[in-house]
């Protein structure tokens, strides 16, 4: 402007038309001319800076300031952005971003069962609702799993009944703001859930981690399912939220917060969140909430054909193993799943035909057999050993049950893996020993005989990596005849084996 306004020819004539744009008017009509040329200045400002605007609060000026290092204003929650996907290949362990609810108060004695599956490269934060006091000069490998504090922001949001419910809820938004790189999946979880991570990744392998998907496990007693959700995946059993789910729900969570304050559960207020995303529940059977009270045995020993993703509740359940509490216990069963995490659990079924004896091993934990014929039906179906999770009654559940019979004598002697080793050419190798479950006793011949079995010998060949890949079958077994030399008697060896092309169970 200055060099328009000093004088010259050209510098005169550019001053001469502004003014003239701006002219005072001299009649009436001239103010309708003035009023539309101010009109149309307007406008063009107006429209200039929406231009401008758009521009630098865009998702690629977003981009340009990471890779250029300019600073711009803060996007606000409710626009976080979807990052692109960095990573390519399979999914494995280090994709996996595991966001665990825990609690100040409890966390010392809850550390015991996450230390059990957390491993140096798994990666995640347990949240807490505040710090906690590591005891001094402790060498506890448990204290070393980190834990962070979730943002104080939590406090604001009203409730009904469950005041930490909304802490938890918002943990997904407290680790997805991290905005750590190559993290596909987000997984839930409570202090007390313990997952089998190799089965986990497996698990999620199947899906395609660019989309929304939100899956997880239900409860197991129906009247849980009646007053929370059946459409909804239980956060004590774990859930896994896809990353690009996760930057929605992120976005949302506040408001969501603020809507369904009326919920007591933090996984009820994610799964309406989810819902008005309009992303539906997948169920993955091998995530478990267990809400059951009493002996968790016979769903155990019963396990649906899905690999073992997680347990929960187990500090509330009866140990696993007898004789061992519920630590104990899972450090028993860590033992064979280390060496075939495909087969934890799995349920095999076979008969001796010469004994006429039922037999159902649940790999790495327990063997029942029976002194009669059982069909295959009846043996995938649990024993109903355990009772509904809120009103402790005999049921319904989401899945089938059988009673355990008056007649001792039609109850099964039960053994429990005591050893699992590797053999050579990729095999394995578990023992079981006869257990005590308070079945009673019974005076029959054939009871008798069976029960001077005290030991069994479990032979496999590992699974296929690629057996959860493939349409789902059970194994067989039979029963070795002649291999236990001069204590026959006292023990048995079983063979797992693929089943034959036209042999049934």
């Amino acid at each position: 402007m200055k060099a328009n306004r000093g004088g010259g020819e050209h510098g005169q004539h550019e001053a001469l038309k502004l003014s003239s744009f701006f002219f005072m008017p001299e009649r009436p009509r001239d103010y309708l001319v003035l009023f539309t040329r101010f009109s149309v200045l307007t406008c063009l400002i107006v429209s200039v800076s929406l231009v401008l605007r758009a521009t630098f609060l865009s998702p690629s000026a977003r981009d340009y300031s990471t890779t250029y290092g300019l600073k711009l204003t803060a996007v606000p929650q409710k626009a976080i952005a979807l990052p692109p996907s960095a990573s390519v290949g399979p999914t494995n362990i280090s994709h996996i971003f595991f966001s665990i609810a825990g609690a100040a108060e409890t966390w010392i004695d809850r550390s015991q069962y996450i230390s059990l599956w957390w491993r140096n490269t798994t990666r995640g934060f347990v949240w807490l609702d505040e710090p906690v006091k590591i005891p001094e000069n402790h060498s506890d490998v448990r204290f070393s799993i980190p834990t962070r504090v979730s943002d104080p922001g939590w406090t604001r949001f009203k409730f009904s009944s469950s005041r930490a419910a909304v802490r938890i809820a918002r943990i997904i938004w407290d680790s997805y703001r991290l905005n750590l790189p190559n993290v596909r999946w987000f997984v839930m979880g409570d202090d007390d859930t313990v997952f089998f991570t190799e089965n986990l990744v497996k698990v999620l392998s199947k899906y395609d981690h660019e989309q929304m998907w939100y899956i997880g496990g239900n409860s197991e007693s129906v009247e849980q399912d009646v007053m929370h959700a059946y459409d909804m995946a239980f956060g004590g059993g774990g859930f896994a939220l896809s990353r690009p789910l996760a930057a929605r729900l992120a976005a949302a969570m506040d408001d969501c917060l603020q809507r369904y304050f009326y919920f007591y559960g933090s996984d009820q207020r994610i799964a309406s969140c989810i819902s008005e995303i309009g992303v539906p529940f997948t169920e993955e059977r091998g995530f478990h909430q267990l809400d059951i009270r009493g002996d968790p045995y016979g769903f155990l020993a019963a396990h649906p054909l899905a690999p073992l993703v997680s347990l929960h509740h187990l500090v509330y359940l009866d140990p696993m193993f007898p004789n061992k509490n519920p630590i104990e216990s899972l450090q028993t069963l860590m033992k064979p799943y280390t060496l075939d995490p495909n087969r934890i659990l799995q349920q095999i079924n076979c008969h001796d035909r010469k004994r006429q004896w039922s037999i159902s091993i649940s790999w790495g934990y327990t063997i029942q057999i029976y002194t009669y014929f059982l069909t295959a039906t009846e043996l995938t179906t649990p024993l109903q050993t355990f009772k509904t999770w809120r009103s402790s009654s005999d049921g319904p559940f989401v899945f089938n049950t059988r009673p355990l019979k008056p007649d001792p004598c039609e109850r099964p002697v039960t053994y429990f893996m005591d050893g699992a080793e590797d053999v050579r050419d990729s095999g394995t190798k578990t023992w079981y020993s006869i257990g005590d479950k308070n079945y009673g006793h019974c005076g029959k011949i054939e009871h008798t005989r069976l029960t001077k079995v005290k030991r069994i010998l479990v032979t496999s060949m590992k699974t296929d990596p690629e057996y959860w890949n493939k349409a789902p079958r059970r194994q067989c077994c039979e029963v070795m005849e002649g291999k236990v030399g001069k204590r026959k008697e006292k023990e048995m060896l079983l063979r797992i084996r693929k089943c034959r092309s036209l042999e049934k169970i």
